[in-house]
């Protein structure tokens, strides 16, 4: 202001001056000048005046109005305001709060006992938070520094954004497991009628769901749903599978189907893959089951209750065999591999794969690891010892890691997982891997393979093993060494041809025996000393039987234990009466804690160690976890309890 009144007084200060000067001309016109001058003067200063009254006026009336709106938002605005103190007690709140609780909110109240949220919220130091209060959703916003929250009402944004999510596109492939083999086995009547029903089943599962289906081939169907309808097929277990099989069961081979889904936001070519791959590893793992994969990377597994089916054809295993054979002449020479801390079915099918290549015309080595191994493997490895030309064969890792070159062929046996093979650093090495396992596939696979030869149905890898040399040894014979260690790997796989064995286990078996395979030696590999068996006795003592025929037992927590005593163990325990699944947890020499699974087929032991990052078969699996044994007893437990619900689940919906 006192810079705008010298702006404004410069005018008449030159007109004072002016005057003064014209006094010594002409005194009339000077006086004139000055009169004109002090009028003008005294007008800008009414004015100036005026105008300023009239702008503090408005200032004050604008300051009423904001003060105004200050209160309307605060009381009467949609937005819910809560302010509290440091003890979380209510020290103001807004009318809209109050309506939104429906309460009668008083001043003091604890926060916390308005709404659950606001606790995590306020402890966790989130900035804000999504909440349901009935049926509304709002969105609420933390002001730490003035302990505030406001609410804004989301609903209709919720609204449009479940609706969005629910009418998102998802593909899926349907596929009938073992179409050929039931045509095959039936005559065509009985065929066209089991194809009928899978058909009306199929159609009026479609139509409940509104899942529009078409067949692309005789034994696949395609199918375009939405994300809500897939949500309620996952709460209803997907019960298709058992009323399919149910369906079918009276016949010689019950009918099974497998579907792979794809969804998640993404192109429809990209939801076209994911089904595929989908498919491909609900397949991989036996079928009998839905596999649902999100974008994302997310994977759900449902049903899968059942052993795969074995197949009733030899083709190919003869394809993989010469594919084999090709591959193994295309390299300069053979690495193979197993899993950590290796048994009978890991090393036997390492030394027939030797063989294999022995077959072709290449050199190959056995990896082994440097560390202490089972009682079982140790005796394998000390008859190796007495072959020269054979125990040279072996190497350590380190030993391994010169020879890899880029025509180098790396050939992993009895395990899928790079997370579990001897070694990862020649797992990343080798620019050409080839797969031969007989476990159910898991999410966690190995990259970019040549050649991936993974039957679940099989008893064994060794049985794989086994066929592969069939087609390729003519009349050349395996040693009875080697015979012995292919037929060593089976019988223990198999608990002695009492567990998933088959027509085909039994073929391989009697090839291993016309080779020179020795059942005494095989059962010196499996013989038990007394350390073991007072050790695995000690372990046994400290069984529970936790639900239904659960039966864990728990070790000493001041002993370690080997993996395959554990799974002896585990195996000692399914003997009892009344356990449907036993379950051993004992700290390993790594300092682990693992857990080995078993049952008799009831039971689904696989999705439960699948559950704790673990995996294997149906009737026998493992994991092995970084946690005190207290602690894998708990989470043990946790996955059973929702094995159990999640099978209850399903039989409550069929």
């Amino acid at each position: 202001m006192k810079n705008q009144y010298a702006r404004h007084a410069v005018p008449y200060v030159i007109g004072l001056l002016v005057a003064f000067g014209l006094a010594f001309y002409s005194i009339v016109a000077a006086i004139t000048l000055f009169v004109g001058t002090l009028i003008f003067f005294i007008y800008q200063q009414v004015t100036i005046r005026r105008e300023r009254k009239a702008w503090e006026q408005y200032v004050h009336s604008l300051s009423h109005r904001i003060e105004d709106v200050g209160k309307e938002a605060l009381t009467g605005m949609p937005i819910g305001i809560l302010v509290f103190d440091e003890a979380r007690r209510i020290s103001w709140f807004n009318e809209q709060s109050r309506l939104i609780f429906e309460l009668e909110m008083e001043l003091g109240i604890s926060i916390d006992s308005i709404h659950s949220a606001f606790t995590e919220l306020i402890e966790e130091e989130e900035d804000e938070a999504t909440i349901e209060v009935g049926d509304r959703v709002y969105r609420v916003l933390y002001n730490k520094e003035y302990q505030t929250l406001y609410l804004f009402d989301m609903t209709d944004e919720a609204e449009i954004e479940q609706k969005y999510s629910e009418t998102q596109t998802v593909i899926g492939v349907l596929y009938l497991d073992n179409y050929d083999e039931m045509s095959t086995a039936v005559d065509e009547q009985v065929r066209s009628e089991i194809n009928r029903r899978v058909t009306v089943l199929l159609n009026q599962w479609a139509q409940k769901y509104h899942i529009y289906m078409r067949r692309t081939a005789a034994d696949r169907f395609f199918l375009v749903m939405n994300e809500r309808t897939l949500s309620e097929l996952e709460n209803n277990r997907f019960s298709i599978l058992d009323e399919v099989r149910e369906a079918t069961k009276e016949h010689k081979i019950p009918l099974t189907l497998s579907i792979g889904i794809g969804c998640g936001e993404t192109t429809l070519t990209e939801l076209g893959n994911l089904s595929q791959s989908s498919l491909d590893l609900g397949l991989g793992r036996g079928g009998d089951q839905v596999v649902v994969k999100r974008h994302n990377g997310k994977v759900r597994f449902f049903g899968g209750k059942t052993n795969p089916t074995e197949k009733r054809t030899r083709v190919r295993a003869r394809v993989i065999s010469n594919s084999m054979r090709d591959l193994i002449r295309e390299s300069s020479r053979v690495l193979i591999m197993g899993h950590k801390n290796p048994d009978m079915d890991s090393l036997g099918a390492s030394i027939g794969i030797m063989k294999l290549a022995e077959f072709v015309g290449r050199e190959a080595y056995v990896v082994i690891p440097a560390g202490e191994t089972s009682v079982g493997i140790q005796r394998l490895v000390s008859e190796v010892e007495n072959d020269e030309e054979l125990y040279s064969r072996f190497l350590t890792e380190f030993e391994a890691q010169p020879l890899i070159d880029e025509q180098t062929l790396l050939v992993v046996v009895d395990t899928h997982r790079p997370s579990l093979v001897i070694s990862r650093d020649i797992l990343d090495r080798a620019e050409r891997v080839v797969v031969i396992d007989h476990h159910r596939r898991g999410e966690e696979f190995i990259e970019d393979p040549v050649l991936v030869y993974m039957e679940p149905y099989a008893s064994s890898t060794c049985e794989l093993v086994t066929e592969l040399i069939e087609y390729q040894a003519g009349t050349r014979k395996l040693s009875i060494l080697e015979a012995t260690s292919l037929l060593a790997g089976m019988v223990v796989d198999t608990k002695g041809f009492t567990l998933r064995t088959g027509s085909r286990t039994f073929d391989a078996a009697s090839f291993l025996r016309i080779q020179g395979a020795d059942t005494v030696l095989v059962q010196h590999f499996m013989r038990q000393d007394l350390d073991s068996y007072i050790e695995q006795s000690h372990i046994l003592e400290n069984t529970d039987i936790y639900s239904d025929g659960m039966a864990i037992a728990v070790a000493s927590d001041d002993e370690v234990h080997h993996q395959v005593l554990i799974a002896q163990s585990a195996d000692q325990l399914l003997n009892m009466e009344g356990v449907k699944a036993s379950f051993v947890i004992a700290i390993l020499p790594d300092g682990r804690t693992g857990i080995s699974a078993r049952s008799l087929g009831d039971v689904n032991v696989q999705v439960i160690m699948e559950m704790l990052d673990g995996g294997g078969h149906l009737t026998n699996a493992a994991t092995q976890l970084n946690v005190s044994r207290e602690q894998a007893k708990t989470l043990l437990q946790e996955a059973i309890d929702h094995y159990m619900t999640d099978e209850t689940e399903g039989e409550d919906s069929e």
